[in-house]
């Protein structure tokens, strides 16, 4: 039965709010009081690829007893016929479809039935970012990655997880490095194919790779091969990919440390050149999870090294040059970080539009009006950089920095370069740079809080 504003009522007929609204209110009453509110939690239900059987009895009591069960294909076919027990699949597309389910289901004994680890890669972090988690409890069952580690004999200390569930299989350039262990989680039957050509294309051919099929199942497979001969045969509908990086001789693999030589970026000579951007990368003090603005992003040369400091990390890079817009996004392919956002706009018409960053750089076309903007979007505790190589901008630096503070640099960089028979210095174009970090008040945490 539908109340006013579209709300539905319980069976004594009073008003029930969406579960994404109660999981919020209770959220927030709780820090306030001690008075529990009336919420039904989700129950996420990890289940092995062997089915049902491997639930403990409190999962299987869960299932039993619910009046909902949401879930792919795969799990709901386990059930078999359950009457007066309703079979939810998940809608398609997902994201856009699960708020008007949860909504339609709320105030029921839900139970979701996920693969192995719901927090691995799976449902159960969706719904907890969605709903907060007073709302959602996971019962997680043995992870896929916890099998295939027993399987290769890896400890979880000597090999990394990567994901590449709903991502571009580029994102595995970042973590490639002579004798890295990564166990890849991967969607598709044609993933290993795509994992050992990118691995060939980045010098690592001679790299072993094992596909590891429907992990703790009667049906579990494995198929090991090298990645230069890999076929294209298809892989399981339910696997993942492990993978002993072995370089080839010739084989350079891009560092993490701030400061990637320039020939890394493709580019047309609008590049914040090696010295200066590890200098302003130091400024920026990426940290995990952050999220960045790169305003005139020319190459991308910045945000890219920001954005690969973190898999969590976030990146938006304006740039209002089309064919240097599509420069950035190459670069971010080829060196690991595919998820970074590109803008194609002036950098004044962008920032309104923007997530609040916890780092700003500008390279390249600083105002004053655009650094106000700049600072007033700035997180507390956020670190504000700005680039100027003309007198104009250096007298807008000089006024900001009077007005909030921070530090400023004159950078010389001088290269060695031949002049006829000999050697000398050659320098290059002076970058004044100005930083500053904003400060976190009491009220800013509170107001955040």
């Amino acid at each position: 039965m539908m109340g006013p504003g579209g709300h539905g009522h319980d069976r004594n007929g009073q008003i029930r709010l969406p579960i994404f609204v109660r999981a919020r209110v209770a959220a927030v009453t709780a820090r306030a009081s001690d008075v529990p509110i009336d919420v039904v939690p989700i129950e996420v239900v990890g289940v092995g690829a062997a089915g049902l059987g491997t639930l403990d009895p409190d999962a299987r009591r869960m299932v039993d007893e619910a009046d909902v069960v949401v879930g792919g294909d795969r799990h709901l076919d386990m059930l078999g016929e359950r009457p007066g027990v309703r079979l939810v699949p998940w809608p398609s597309p997902l994201l856009p479809g699960l708020r008007a389910l949860l909504d339609e289901v709320s105030g029921r004994r839900v139970v979701v039935l996920a693969s192995g680890d719901p927090h691995v890669s799976g449902i159960g972090s969706t719904l907890v970012r969605e709903l907060g988690t007073d709302a959602v409890r996971v019962h997680p069952a043995v992870s896929s990655v916890a099998l295939a580690r027993a399987r290769m004999g890896w400890a979880a200390e000597d090999s990394e997880v990567v994901t590449l569930v709903g991502r571009d299989v580029d994102r595995l350039r970042r973590d490639l490095a002579p004798r890295a262990r990564l166990v890849v989680l991967t969607s598709g039957e044609d993933a290993p194919s795509r994992v050992a050509a990118l691995l060939v294309d980045e010098g690592y051919a001679g790299s072993r790779v094992t596909v590891l099929g429907d992990l703790g199942s009667p049906a579990e497979s494995r198929t090991d091969g090298v990645a230069a001969s890999w076929d294209d045969r298809p892989a399981p509908r339910l696997h993942l990919v492990c993978v002993e990086c072995s370089s080839g001789p010739a084989t350079r693999a891009p560092s993490l440390v701030p400061g990637l030589p320039d020939t890394a970026f493709e580019n047309d000579g609008q590049l914040t050149k090696r010295v200066v951007r590890a200098a302003a990368l130091a400024h920026l003090a990426p940290r995990p999870g952050d999220v960045m603005w790169d305003l005139g992003a020319g190459a991308g040369s910045v945000g890219i090294e920001f954005a690969r400091q973190h898999p969590r990390n976030e990146v938006h890079a304006v740039e209002r040059d089309p064919a240097r817009a599509g420069r950035v996004r190459r670069n971010a392919r080829a060196l690991g970080v595919p998820g970074l956002r590109v803008v194609e706009a002036w950098s004044a018409d962008a920032v309104a539009a923007l997530p609040r960053p916890d780092a700003v750089f500008v390279g390249g076309g600083a105002t004053a009006d655009l650094l106000d903007a700049c600072w007033t979007a700035l997180a507390p505790g956020g670190r504000l950089v700005v680039h100027g190589v003309t007198v104009e901008t250096e007298l807008v630096l000089h006024e900001a920095r009077r007005r909030l503070g921070g530090s400023m640099s004159r950078i010389a960089v001088e290269e060695l370069d031949v002049i006829g028979s000999l050697h000398g210095w050659r320098p290059a174009r002076s970058i004044v740079q100005w930083s500053v970090e904003k400060a976190v008040l009491q009220e800013d945490s509170e107001f955040d809080t």
